[in-house]
């Protein structure tokens, strides 16, 4: 362990509180080594099976001609994120906990919360887009074609990617440009920005500060423009007259809204929560909720009501089998 360097005019309270660690230790799921085994290999489990549901679902919306909507469109980059998404932090907790090694380098921390603020915040954009898509589609069919033509879907995807890539930046340049002091023991599995954030000179965290300001901003932007969505939605569904219809019509909001308040729930409890130096296990859990949940259960949550990515399956499979 790098051991930590003491700096009085940078953290104030004489000298032994700056660090310029080469390392960050993040916390073990437990000091024995078999549960640490256990541990990792049902996390395996998790990854994979998180990994080929959302693979699927690309491969599918790629492949299927049935499949080239702007839903699908959206669904095929949101399958591709959580990909990314839970690769970000699974496969390094995986290793650690296989080599009973908790460490991580200071650039890989960086890199760790560079993708989870982009991807977390690309997601978010995303979810936004697919919700302005279901409005135009049920609040708006007869303009749905000129509204939602390719151009347009592809500029919303693109400026959803680009926003996560800035907020990540802003984010990592703002954190990783501050001294960090006292301990080097990150309290979690992989490098959150709540645990780091504790690790900061509160003397000159008003920058970081800003900058979460600004992305929660954002964020809440993206909240209002759901539920607004949302609002003419379920407006437009109880005047239509037929109850098959309206049914038929709600079911295909029921996944999004499902991930949408899974994602956002999870999120906003563990970033909003204040953390504690000892870490209870409810601390410990929500982080797994909005990093390992969502994509894992993104594919269920679309395939299993969703008739034409079954129907898209059953073709894929005859087509091989020919």
């Amino acid at each position: 362990m790098a051991q930590p360097h003491r700096n009085q005019s940078a953290c104030g309270i004489g000298e032994g509180n700056k660090m310029e660690a080469a390392v960050f230790h993040l916390l073990e799921f437990s000091p024995s080594h078999k549960v640490q085994t256990v541990h990792a290999v049902l996390l395996l489990v998790v990854y994979l099976a998180a990994l080929m549901g959302n693979l699927l679902i690309f491969m599918l919306t790629v492949l299927d001609a049935r499949l080239q909507t702007p839903m699908y469109f959206f669904l095929r980059n949101l399958s591709f994120l959580d990909f990314c998404y839970i690769s970000t932090t699974v496969p390094k907790s995986i290793v650690n906990s296989f080599t009973h090694d908790s460490s991580i380098s200071v650039s890989g921390c960086a890199l760790q919360v560079f993708f989870i603020i982009d991807l977390g915040f690309t997601e978010m954009a995303i979810l936004t887009s697919m919700a302005c898509d279901r409005y135009v589609a049920i609040c708006q069919p007869l303009h749905y074609a000129a509204i939602m033509e390719h151009g347009a879907c592809v500029k919303m995807v693109a400026l959803s990617w680009l926003s996560g890539v800035v907020s990540g930046l802003t984010h990592v340049a703002a954190m990783f440009s501050l001294p960090f002091c006292g301990s080097n023991q990150v309290h979690q599995f992989f490098c959150d920005v709540p645990q780091l954030l504790s690790l900061l000179d509160s003397k000159v965290i008003i920058n970081e500060i800003r900058v979460i300001v600004f992305i929660t901003c954002l964020v809440i932007i993206c909240f209002a423009l759901i539920t607004l969505s949302y609002v003419y939605i379920f407006s437009t569904i109880m005047r239509i007259p037929s109850k098959e219809a309206r049914s038929k019509t709600f079911s295909t909001c029921i996944p999004h809204l499902v991930v949408v308040m899974l994602f956002l729930t999870s999120g906003s409890v563990a970033y909003v929560k204040p953390v504690s130096s000892s870490p209870s296990f409810v601390d410990l859990l929500l982080p797994v909720f909005y990093t390992i949940v969502p994509p894992t259960l993104n594919p269920i949550i679309y395939s299993l009501r969703n008739r034409d990515i079954k129907v898209a399956l059953g073709r894929q499979c005859v087509r091989e089998t020919d």
